[in-house]
């Protein structure tokens, strides 16, 4: 039984090794032990963005965030809005506001806050921008609040209660946000 699993592992390692630099960037030996980044398949949003209709009084180019749904909407002209998967604070971390999006940044460092540091004291101080960094692709921050909508390199977080307030999406949906919107759009966030 050891033979049959290790003659492919051994097989791929070897070939990983002697392909070159194109061949390994594109493979990682945790994608088949788990837990790599194209683990989940290609690293598509488990929750597409979509047009759909929308029925709320919210002017075009405003964000509602919908906390219970676990979908952030832009709305659009003529009673349609842009749906997009998000990933909501855990229990005791969801919030509801009207803010405003105050800052943008693209590959944006991460330096946690103080409340997060006492309750993960293992986190790093500060982390530069990047494909690691939690904050991914792109960010919006939202008003005086500690809060940003930010890409996430953990797609299968998408659809989950699991940050600490922020709202994630992934690297794709994130960057396609933030090219539709400007600092100063308005933010609503439902928490029902």
């Amino acid at each position: 039984m050891i033979r049959f699993f290790a003659a492919p592992i051994a097989a791929i390692a070897l070939l990983s090794a002697t392909a070159g630099g194109a061949l390994a960037e594109m493979f990682d030996t945790r994608d088949i032990m788990g837990g790599g980044p194209n683990f989940f398949g290609s690293g598509a949003n488990p929750v597409p963005r979509t047009t759909v209709m929308y029925n709320g009084n919210y002017a075009p180019g405003t964000i509602v965030v919908n906390t219970s749904e676990r979908r952030l909407y832009l709305v659009l002209q003529n009673g349609q809005a842009l749906r997009y998967g998000i990933g909501v604070g855990r229990d005791g971390f969801r919030w509801g506001g009207v803010h405003r999006i105050t800052a943008k940044k693209e590959w944006p460092a991460w330096t946690p806050p103080a409340q997060m540091l006492a309750r993960r004291p293992d986190l790093p101080r500060h982390m530069k921008g990047g494909v690691d960094n939690p904050l991914g692709a792109r960010a919006m921050y939202l008003g005086s609040t500690l809060y940003r909508i930010h890409g996430s390199n953990e797609p299968e977080t998408i659809g989950q209660a699991v940050s600490s307030g922020c709202f994630r999406m992934t690297n794709d949906d994130v960057t396609d946000l933030y090219s539709r919107v400007a600092v100063g759009t308005t933010v609503v966030v439902l928490n029902n």
